[in-house]
């Protein structure tokens, strides 16, 4: 009874989330497509540095113990991004046999990029996610998927712990889980929406990222005590990914020659990620 409750309040966490913000992303606020990368940008940043360390640093664990993971996981999803971009390149290469090497395929395939910005502010400060060429490459989609799993996982096995102390608070903490998701799930959505005209094929992948979260409550419910000692390493983990895809990706993207009103409605949209995930922390509290 205990791991069929744990894995329906895994599911209702991990996937919920993810189509309840496909519904706020493509629905309610599809309207402001081209503001989503911003808005993407504060919802990871926040969730990385105000949700994910600090609950990570609340453990027992030496502070230059998870300080090394982080940098770790910075550098392993900058190696993934490089592998994805030159794999990406190579395709690129045989598919049209006048690319001339990866330097120009990088810049070819990410046009978005700060060396850019300036030959085309014009372009691209009227281009939004939606514009973005079905052949393009989204950049941090991999570093993305890879950190969502590994937070979801971690998601899983805190609500496994949860309902194996009480029932009502595993209910509470699969609900807490599923708030704290909607705003940083809106974010992967937007990465993944940047490379592709499918908005089902973003929302499939997000999905099987979200339902990770509950193999996560399965292994809890295996090992929840062997395992209770890992969840500050996933956590930092998890943080690095979205700190790399927010740094190294997003804000490069929202360096361009804007108008002061574009400007102060780039910043208004970060605002409003960073506050999405503050208001549901708030909300939700810290049950889980």
């Amino acid at each position: 009874m205990t791991l069929l409750a744990i894995l329906v309040g895994t599911l209702v966490a991990g996937i919920g989330s993810v189509w309840l913000a496909a519904w706020l992303s493509f629905g309610v606020l599809s309207r402001y497509t081209q503001h989503m990368l911003s808005l993407a940008a504060g919802a990871l940043l926040a969730t990385s540095f105000l949700h994910l360390l600090p609950e990570a640093f609340e453990s027992e664990l030496e502070p230059h113990t998870l300080f090394m993971t982080l940098l770790l996981g910075l550098v392993f999803f900058f190696l993934l991004d490089k592998a994805e971009l030159w794999h990406h390149g190579h395709e690129h290469h045989n598919g049209h046999g006048h690319a001339h090497g990866g330097g120009h395929s990088h810049g070819h395939d990410h046009g978005h990029l700060k060396a850019h910005a300036h030959a085309d502010a014009h372009m691209h400060s009227h281009q939004s996610a939606d514009d973005a060429e079905p052949g393009e490459a989204p950049r941090g989609q991999w570093a993305v998927l890879a950190g969502d799993s590994v937070h979801c996982f971690g998601d899983g096995i805190l609500i496994a712990s949860a309902f194996m102390a009480d029932m009502r608070l595993g209910m509470m903490a699969a609900l807490a889980v599923m708030a704290h998701e909607v705003p940083h799930h809106m974010g992967d959505l937007a990465v993944l929406r940047q490379g592709s005209n499918s908005r089902k094929a973003a929302i499939v992948k997000v999905s099987m990222a979200g339902a990770i979260t509950a193999f996560g409550g399965a292994v809890g419910y295996v090992l929840v005590d062997a395992l209770h000692d890992w969840l500050p390493y996933f956590l930092v983990v998890a943080s690095s990914s979205f700190m790399y895809v927010a740094l190294a990706d997003l804000i490069p993207q929202l360096q361009k020659r804007l108008s002061a009103r574009e400007t102060a409605s780039q910043i208004v949209w970060l605002a409003v990620g960073m506050g999405m995930v503050v208001l549901v922390s708030t909300l939700a509290g810290h049950q889980h």
